[in-house]
């Protein structure tokens, strides 16, 4: 596709993933709550109220109403506009230089841009997590923050652990949003190219997008599972006085606790809501970034 500029991608793909984000949010709080499911019940402090998707989707909507499945909206609207926006500017600034038409340059544009794009949207996802996380005690699994907003938990965080606090778990989001980014962006592009070359169906019929998204889709899910249950733990574990979390010292040390305490099946936690909530937001985004890229193209080839 004709590229757009940067600037135009920027507000193009945290439109499209913010977009996504409101379809695929209640699967997210679903999965917040799987993956943090089983941390502290070795400790006999939390019952399993959660024990497959739609039961799930049902323990939600009973404990916190329905409008509970969509916890952490605004918090998770802010990380995708932010991560996104970063991540879709970083990546055309690559295709604009060339770089992309490098032998593997798609894979290794699509992490550098998610590694910044990560860092950016960090304290974002933190709060997401966290108010995600959030029920009534007979339901609650993990720690229990008490947020009452998401400015109010941005400020709560910064006079309890100064600035540094808002970037807690980033070690682990990073490499997450990295191999997801490199895994989405890659195989999105070869996908779509692929099925071009194919000529199932029409060149520039948005068919195509959603063939290219659904393929990757399932990339993104297989590479970023473990990564995403570590990355949930980090984030929304409690932290001592110094700031330090009490449970996992890391990135590496909460894969290998969540190994060794809980199974190496337990990487994959809340699996297929991962995949129900990456997939689908992974189809959609890159189908409305597709979209949006070339309404931006046809609009400005009107304007000259």
């Amino acid at each position: 596709m004709e590229t757009v500029p940067p600037a135009v991608d920027l507000v193009l793909g945290a439109s499209a993933c913010c977009l996504a984000c409101v379809f695929t949010n209640p699967l997210e709080v679903v999965k917040t709550r799987l993956q943090l499911q089983g941390e502290l019940q070795a400790q006999g402090t939390y019952p399993r109220p959660y024990r497959g998707l739609v039961s799930s989707v049902a323990a939600v909507a009973r404990a916190d109403g329905l409008w509970g499945l969509q916890k952490g909206l605004a918090a998770g609207l802010l990380y995708q506009g932010l991560m996104n926006g970063v991540r879709f500017y970083c990546y055309s600034l690559a295709c604009q230089a060339g770089l992309t038409q490098q032998p593997g340059g798609t894979v290794v544009a699509g992490a550098v841009a998610g590694a910044l794009g990560a860092f950016v949207g960090s304290p974002a996802y933190l709060v997401k997590t966290q108010l995600q996380a959030q029920t009534v005690a007979a339901m609650a699994v993990g720690h229990q923050h008490h947020h009452q907003s998401v400015l109010g938990a941005l400020e709560t965080i910064w006079q309890q652990q100064g600035p540094s606090g808002l970037w807690r778990g980033v070690g682990g989001a990073v490499p997450r949003v990295m191999v997801g980014s490199a895994a989405q962006l890659a195989t999105f592009t070869s996908a779509k190219a692929w099925v071009q070359e194919r000529q199932w169906l029409p060149e520039d019929s948005w068919l195509v997008a959603l063939a290219g998204g659904m393929i990757s889709s399932v990339a993104v899910v297989a590479v970023m599972t473990p990564f995403d249950v570590a990355s949930t733990r980090l984030y929304n574990q409690p932290v001592d006085g110094a700031g330090r979390g009490q449970l996992y010292g890391g990135l590496a040390d909460c894969l290998v606790k969540i190994w060794r305490q809980e199974g190496p099946l337990a990487l994959y936690k809340g699996l297929g809501p991962a995949y129900l909530r990456l997939g689908p937001h992974t189809i959609l985004s890159m189908l409305f970034w597709d979209e949006l890229r070339k309404l931006a193209v046809r609009a400005r080839h009107r304007g000259t």
